[in-house]
């Protein structure tokens, strides 16, 4: 569960995100939604503990995470997947090896430049069986830099899945993509992440697409939230007039 109590957050004294209240459920799937600068990316960045509020609480299943350090903050993070706007992939190494970056947290340097290396038979089969459902498995010993757009997102997703998290975060993970591969890997994304039960909160600029695959649209502005619940008790045009 994650929770957000009163919580602020300001950049060299710009008031990024103010009074921000939030509850989100295990299993839940969120989408955040606002023009540029409202606020979404900060959010999620405090959501997984790389950035700490200013002001108030960001609680994960009741546990404060401002108050975590070390070895228990990156416990608690290795349960939070993070697909960032850039995917964060290493375009020089090849698809297994970017999906089995998805254990870093847990593995530390060392285990993971040993699985890069020399990867065992249970983690090769595991990433091909991954890359098998987000349907890219011919592509497996492929370099990430050789793949079109949409691959390289399929291989992020897989990547993120790899890890076995509670939540999955995801930052714009569509956006350098066309309409319908957009479409194609929302769903994907929000059905895999159904499957397993986890908890998925996710940042779009599309409305047609948060009304289409969730249940829960959040609408940000200039750093406050200004509408959560479903999409058709939000109002239609509420939802898209935040990206005038």
């Amino acid at each position: 569960m994650l929770e957000f109590q009163s919580v602020g957050l300001s950049y060299g004294g710009v008031k990024a995100l103010s009074g921000v209240n939030l509850l989100i459920q295990p299993g839940e799937q969120v989408c955040l939604i606002g023009p540029s600068g409202a606020g979404k990316s900060s959010l999620l960045g405090l959501m997984n503990g790389r950035l700490l509020a200013s002001e108030g609480e960001v609680l994960l299943n009741g546990e404060k995470l401002a108050e975590l350090s070390g070895k228990r903050l990156r416990e608690r993070r290795a349960g939070i997947a993070w697909v960032p706007q850039d995917l964060g992939l290493v375009a020089n190494l090849r698809v297994n090896q970017n999906v089995a970056c998805g254990l870093a947290a847990r593995k530390g340097l060392l285990g993971l430049l040993r699985s890069l290396l020399v990867m065992g038979r249970g983690e090769k089969k595991e990433i091909a069986n991954l890359l098998r459902r987000v349907g890219i498995e011919e592509k497996i010993f492929s370099r990430v830099d050789h793949l079109s757009g949409g691959q390289q997102q399929r291989v992020a997703i897989a990547r993120a899945l790899y890890q076995e998290p509670q939540i999955i975060l995801a930052d714009e993970p569509v956006s350098a993509v066309d309409p319908e591969r957009a479409k194609s890997l929302v769903h994907l994304l929000t059905s895999l992440a159904g499957e397993e039960g986890q908890t998925l909160v996710m940042s779009l600029h599309d409305v047609s697409l948060a009304r289409r695959y969730f249940d829960r649209v959040i609408g940000m502005r200039e750093g406050r939230i200004i509408m959560d619940g479903k999409p058709d008790e939000v109002g239609l045009e509420d939802l898209y007039r935040l990206d005038e």
